[in-house]
């Protein structure tokens, strides 16, 4: 990729000061906005039963005029980067300033930080050793054990481009590469089968996570999971107090408690936490922040998607709710300072306050003590899929990697256990945060509104009293 690509402007021909004279008379009468502009490489190999499945290589690009008057918001897309698109674009935001005598919002403040290296992922390993990798990986985990019955591995890659012009002439560019590498067994003995997965994945090119030493280790975590599985007995069901494990478990408090700090939901009072800013929400020892700043992290950005630097921004410090995550227009509604959290699927949708890299901070206690602790539980290391009600705060949860946990000790796997609960009640039933925190491998993805954006979480070891455990046995 050429230095000439990395500017939208340059590639597509279309003249910067141009775009914003077009930009500046579309967004006269309005509160902020923005041009935003993409080019997105995206790659994806699926490798599956013994056979490449699929491949695919797509190149798109264009652009997302935005308009902001008080709570209105005017936008238009295309896929065309051109001067006549834009001005078509600019027509159509423009009639929501109509009437509405705003005072253009001062610009994001610049950085010089670097989060993520400028490289294609897309370019290296070759498309044919990547297919090569793939099968090896395939032939590798099959013979691992031979309960083996099924093995999927895949590879995906994005390289996006983004400018961000101001009607102010405040112009923004960044550079994103990301990668993820999967795969999931099926392990069956007999008619039962069961299945484990693995991932890894960050801001950065391939090489780290397809070494020898990386896949491997994918590979055996994937088949210890579905082993496990195999030999799990039917999860119990009533009030348990559960163990969660380090790291991707954080998942739960990503959905569960994350998405209510969003400055939407409390702006429009739709959130569970709404109003309760410096009030006590969660047990004392609990410290919860969203952190976009972390090097090569999965969902870390440079700048966010209205070109705001991310940041560190403290949610629950202590027990105590200190802060929302915002965007620039949620931030200035409520009367407070952007967080860098503004993020958008891609050109064509809006900006809106969503999470970056949220997680837990480590606490005091010994993992093995907190599990010691527990007379009778469920210790949860792994979850599936879940659904959240963002009012309420109600979750539920699946576990596809749990235990049961019997006078301290970790005992037999358990199958089929829903985790049911309410996100602030929850944060109030932690009893022992361990001091391991740890960041998951690099594999989420956050959908809101119908968006979807990458996104990491992480947590310690945590002990929460009382949780609803519905499975398929009677306790």
């Amino acid at each position: 990729m050429t230095d000439a690509a990395h500017d939208l402007f340059a590639s597509t021909g279309l003249d910067p000061d141009a775009a914003r004279k077009i930009t500046a008379e579309a967004l006269g009468r309005a509160d902020d906005g923005e041009l935003f502009l993409e080019y997105r490489q995206s790659e994806s190999l699926v490798f599956d039963n013994g056979r490449l499945k699929s491949a695919s290589f797509d190149t798109t690009q264009g652009f997302g005029l935005r308009a902001v008057a008080d709570e209105l918001v005017g936008y238009a897309h295309s896929g065309e980067i051109s001067e006549p698109a834009l001005r078509r674009a600019a027509d159509a935001v423009r009639s929501v300033g109509s009437g509405h005598a705003g005072t253009y919002a001062a610009a994001p403040s610049r950085t010089n930080a670097r989060l993520y290296a400028d490289v294609n992922p897309l370019g290296l390993p070759s498309f044919e050793d990547k297919v090569k990798l793939l099968a090896d990986i395939d032939a590798y985990a099959r013979g691992l054990d031979d309960r083996v019955r099924q093995v999927s591995v895949s590879l995906a890659a994005i390289w996006q481009v983004v400018e961000i012009l101001r009607a102010d002439g405040h112009r923004v560019r960044d550079v994103r590469p990301l990668v993820r590498f999967g795969i999931s067994v099926v392990a069956g003995s007999g008619d039962r089968q069961e299945s484990g997965s693995a991932g890894s994945g960050g801001r950065e090119g391939f090489h780290r996570f397809v070494s020898l030493d990386a896949w491997q280790h994918e590979a055996g975590e994937a088949l210890r999971q579905a082993l496990v599985n195999l030999e799990a007995v039917p999860a119990p069901a009533g009030s348990f107090d559960v163990v969660l494990g380090p790291g991707w478990p954080g998942i739960l408090l990503h959905e569960a408690i994350g998405h209510g700090l969003e400055g939407d939901f409390n702006r429009k009072k739709t959130s569970a936490f709404a109003g309760l800013l410096g009030q006590q929400v969660a047990a004392k020892g609990v410290t919860v922040v969203d952190d976009g700043t972390l090097s090569l992290r999965r969902g870390s950005l440079t700048v966010d998607d209205e070109g705001t630097p991310t940041s560190l921004t403290p949610l629950i410090e202590d027990g105590i709710l200190t802060g929302y995550m915002q965007d620039r227009q949620n931030a200035r509604l409520m009367g407070m300072a952007p967080t860098g959290n503004g993020r958008r699927q891609s050109f064509a949708h809006v900006p809106m306050p969503r999470m970056t890299n949220t997680y837990m901070r480590a606490g005091d206690h010994d993992p093995a003590e907190i599990l010691a602790s527990v007379k009778d539980g469920i210790y949860a290391v792994n979850f599936g899929g879940g659904q959240v009600d963002i009012t309420s705060g109600k979750f539920v949860f699946e576990c596809t990697e749990a235990y049961r946990i019997e006078n301290g000790r970790i005992g037999r796997p358990v199958k089929g256990a829903m985790l049911i609960g309410n996100g602030p009640e929850a944060l109030k039933r932690v009893r022992m945060v361990g001091n391991d925190l740890k960041l998951d491998p690099g594999v989420g993805t956050c959908g809101k509104a119908g968006q979807g954006v990458p996104v990491g979480v992480g947590q310690p070891t945590l002990r929460i009293d009382a949780v609803t455990i519905g499975g398929t046995e009677a306790a």
